[in-house]
């Protein structure tokens, strides 16, 4: 029997992948197609990641420039300015925005991400929604780490639980955890191609799949 569902947002419960994806690109364009093509390529396959990390990581290991703390904040600043709005604004996934209507009641409903924690919370209640989670987590708390509190302050079985990603973070969160897992698959097939989980493309009947755990 499913008691709680761990929901990461982007590509899962909101269609924003793509808004982040071309805010990457608008930060570092005056780097060079080059480079901005292998940050995006980064950032695609590490799409659970949080813009913190992956900052770091593209400066050490894409431009070879050392981060200093104030070009650090400017970046994250410049990331938020260019992507809140577009995301309170994006399409519901599938299916995502009537099983919130029709059973976030019956299941306990969390919402892990890698998007900071100010601003998930910001743009989860400018969408009206927030009232369907019992808690949100964002960066800089770990996935990993938000399901275990999450389970033990509860008091719910990993077998009793779900949840759903879009970024191999999401099902290493999980598979750390013993919590059933399953993607949603939009246009990151590779990154599952080898991962024994279910798959599906939106959340249309997703109790009725979900139920097949169990």
């Amino acid at each position: 029997m499913i008691k709680a569902i761990f929901f990461d947002f982007d590509g899962v419960i909101v269609e924003s992948i793509d808004i982040k994806t071309k805010a990457f690109a608008k930060l570092f364009e005056q780097e060079g197609e080059w480079v901005v093509e292998n940050i995006i390529d980064y950032h695609l396959k590490n799409s659970g990641v949080s813009r913190y990390e992956k900052f770091r990581y593209i400066y050490k290991e894409i431009l070879k420039r050392r981060l200093n703390d104030n070009e650090f904040q400017e970046l994250c600043n410049r990331f938020a300015d260019l992507v809140t709005d577009g995301v309170i604004a994006a399409p519901y996934v599938k299916g995502a925005k009537e099983f919130l209507d029709n059973f976030a009641l019956r299941y306990e409903c969390f919402v892990i991400s890698a998007t900071p924690q100010k601003e998930l919370e910001d743009i989860i209640g400018k969408r009206s929604i927030k009232h369907f989670f019992k808690a949100i987590y964002g960066a800089p708390k770990k996935k990993s780490d938000a399901v275990k509190y999450t389970l033990t302050k509860e008091g719910i079985e990993p077998i009793h639980a779900l949840y759903i990603g879009d970024a191999l973070s999401d099902y290493e969160a999980a598979k750390d955890n013993s919590v059933n897992f399953i993607a949603r698959i939009n246009n990151n097939e590779s990154l599952f191609a080898n991962m024994d989980c279910l798959k599906i493309k939106d959340l249309t009947n997703l109790i009725e799949i979900a139920e097949t755990f169990f």
